[in-house]
């Protein structure tokens, strides 16, 4: 497999590039960040994003940027650094510490936040994959309405956090019962419109096999930045692409 973009369709993200990468400071991760920058390498990739989860509550996130700048540097690897948090509700607030986003992008920070959809974000809060479907079954939602709260919170997180990237977009809705069928053009036009006017990229994700091909061909015509990410949570997924590979993924190279 040809890692460099070459093999896939025109305008795909480029595959020797991961931007969604875990390590140990992730408690669900089990490869140091030395362990995968040497994956990296050894994947030939050129870019990766050292990422980690987080809350309001953490307090880990200046040891692992420290770690992450510590590392010895790679001919022809640039490494990024993110934190990956959860989008709490539909005004979009965000789970994770207010100083580690009002750092965002400046040298004592990292250089984006990733927005999660780990939950239905609700107008009073997140609500849990079990809590959505127990509420579509009585009727007390539909499944327009599920599909709006997530695209308003989404963007709205975007537009407040400035310096974002999707990850692994819609990928609650298969947990509650939806597919991304559900979501219609209108509301990817107007994320995509938020994405396009903050230069947010948004994430071709290995691992949970999303956005589909509808998704990545209408965000890429509207010009939103698709970037490729494994999710890695072992050193040895970094940088390799099976589904994205196969299907020649669509989008604009970052």
């Amino acid at each position: 497999m040809s890692t460099d973009g070459r093999d896939l369709a025109p305008g795909a993200p480029r595959l020797d590039e991961d931007h969604h990468v875990h390590s140990t400071f992730s408690d669900d991760a089990v490869s140091t960040p030395a362990q995968n920058l040497a994956a990296a390498a050894r994947a030939g990739l050129r870019r990766v994003r050292m990422v980690d989860h987080v809350r309001t509550t953490s307090t880990h996130v200046p040891a692992m940027l420290a770690a992450v700048r510590a590392l010895p540097p790679v001919d022809g690897l640039e490494v990024l650094t993110g934190v990956e948090a959860k989008v709490l509700d539909t005004g979009g607030r965000v789970d994770a510490p207010a100083d580690v986003l009002a750092a965002l992008g400046t040298p004592d920070g990292p250089d984006r936040v990733l927005l999660a959809d780990h939950q239905l974000p609700g107008p009073d809060g997140p609500w849990s994959p079990r809590t959505v479907r127990e509420r579509l079954d009585a009727g007390a939602v539909r499944p327009a309405d599920v599909v709006e709260m997530l695209v308003t919170a989404t963007a709205r997180a975007v537009e407040r956090t400035g310096r974002a990237q999707l990850a692994h977009p819609f990928s609650v809705l298969p947990k509650v019962g939806l597919t991304e069928d559900d979501v219609p053009d209108d509301l990817l036009d107007a994320l995509a419109a938020v994405l396009v006017a903050s230069g947010t990229p948004a994430e071709v994700n290995e691992k949970w096999d999303c956005p589909g091909p509808r998704v990545r061909a209408r965000w890429a015509q509207a010009g939103v930045l698709l970037v490729a990410s494994t999710d890695a949570h072992v050193a040895d997924d970094v940088g390799r692409y099976r589904r994205l590979a196969a299907a020649g993924t669509g989008g604009r190279t970052a």
